[in-house]
């Protein structure tokens, strides 16, 4: 049985009976509506709530800020607490197995806010693997927040933490190059310091990093969570003690989700399952196509599976992202429909070239998000746009063995 198979209908750790994950997709974060008497998801637009007990209210806002946990009774203020985007992070927490959940404006602000929650704890030293999303990279490389950043491979993991190291960090899948680490085997490397997965290519759906040892989930809800390319989030997933500071965090800076913004993403999380089951099964097979064409020098598609491809050219790669016309030529990724870009020259353009092509992401390096066009449109699209610019090799030749899918 495939990953998607299997995730789709293994229970989850929830309140009662337990529910397969495409179950709690639907019902996560709205098993109260119908006792409200609603059927849809209200948004709470509110920014301020009226209280005329000032005296409780002080010793609300005293409390949040001495632990940072959601406030008790009706909400206080929305850079606290907003009662949609609650839900949300119910919903999330529940599909990926852990106490709590915390949003953000973006996932960049959620992985600020853990990267300052472990450095007002001194521990101002993270650990991680490349490749990482080009932004992530940045972040940690240019020491913006006071961290420091030590690279290193799975292998030398435990041998780069230092007693001041908060945090090792791995994407997994990773962005762009689709390659996969062993969470469990990086888990057991961090000791006592706490492992943070970037999960945002593989969703709820395809793995759950807390079940193999990771302690801190992230992902930009921008993409596949949200879905249709209209909103713009981040979410952490992780126990209810480093939600509390997260939160903390969010109400100094600022850096709350809008109250439709979550509206939206919860919208998306009930058809989350179907369409990374859709969208997987087209990818593969145009990953498949694409590893037996003259034109394709390799092909990256993950064990795990999912929606993304990317793959090498022979050619230039800009004539292929000139040349589409079904599929869109944009940054982002996670759609309903399928988006394809130059990570060397977007998503990736801020990492130092060298660093960038040791970690595997080359000058003709293209990545795609597949969506849920038919595949056969798809491979038209993608086989006219590959035939595009001089110099390319004539298709065709016949059926052959994958010169190299990469793994």
């Amino acid at each position: 049985m495939d990953a998607l198979s299997h995730d789709a209908t293994a229970p989850l750790p929830t309140p009662g009976a337990p529910r397969a994950l495409a179950t709690e997709a639907v019902h996560a974060g709205r098993d109260d509506l119908a006792a409200l008497g609603l059927h849809a998801v209200p948004i709470d637009l509110s920014t301020t709530y009226p209280s005329h007990d000032a005296r409780a209210e002080a010793e609300r806002i005293d409390a949040f800020a001495t632990t940072g946990a959601r406030p008790d009774g009706p909400p206080v203020y929305s850079r606290l607490d907003n009662p949609t985007t609650a839900r949300f992070e119910t919903a999330l927490a529940r599909l990926e197995g852990t106490q709590s959940a915390v949003a953000f404006a973006s996932g960049m602000a959620a992985l600020t806010a853990v990267l300052l929650v472990r450095a007002s704890m001194g521990l101002r030293h993270v650990v991680a693997v490349r490749p990482l999303y080009g932004c992530s990279d940045h972040l940690l490389t240019a020491g913006l927040l006071g961290t420091e950043v030590t690279w290193t491979d799975v292998a030398g993991i435990a041998d780069a933490i230092r007693p001041d190291t908060g945090l090792v960090m791995v994407e997994t899948p990773a962005n762009p190059t689709l390659a996969e680490v062993d969470i469990r085997a990086v888990a057991q490397r961090c000791g006592s310091v706490p492992l943070l997965v970037d999960s945002t290519f593989a969703t709820p759906v395809l793995q759950r990093p807390v079940e193999h040892g990771a302690r801190i989930v992230l992902h930009s809800a921008t993409k596949y969570l949200g879905g249709h390319g209209d909103v713009l989030a981040g979410v952490v997933a992780c126990d209810e003690e480093f939600a509390g500071k997260l939160r903390q965090v969010r109400f100094a800076t600022g850096g709350v989700l809008h109250p439709l913004a979550s509206y939206l993403l919860l919208r998306g999380l009930s058809t989350l399952p179907v369409r990374m089951r859709a969208a997987s099964t087209s990818a593969a097979e145009l990953a498949r196509r694409l590893a037996v064409d003259p034109r394709v020098a390799r092909v990256h598609y993950p064990e795990i599976g999912g929606a993304m491809v990317s793959f090498e050219v022979y050619g230039d790669p800009h004539d292929v992202i000139a040349a589409v016309r079904l599929i869109t030529p944009a940054v982002s990724l996670g759609s309903v429909d399928t988006l394809i870009q130059h990570p060397a020259s977007i998503s990736h353009r801020i990492v130092d070239q060298d660093d960038r092509r040791s970690a595997g992401v080359s000058d003709r390096l293209l990545r795609m998000s597949v969506g849920l066009e038919d595949v056969e449109d798809l491979w038209r699209d993608l086989t006219e746009a590959l035939s595009a610019g001089p110099g390319r090799p004539a298709a065709g030749g016949g059926a052959r063995e994958p010169r190299s899918v990469a793994r």
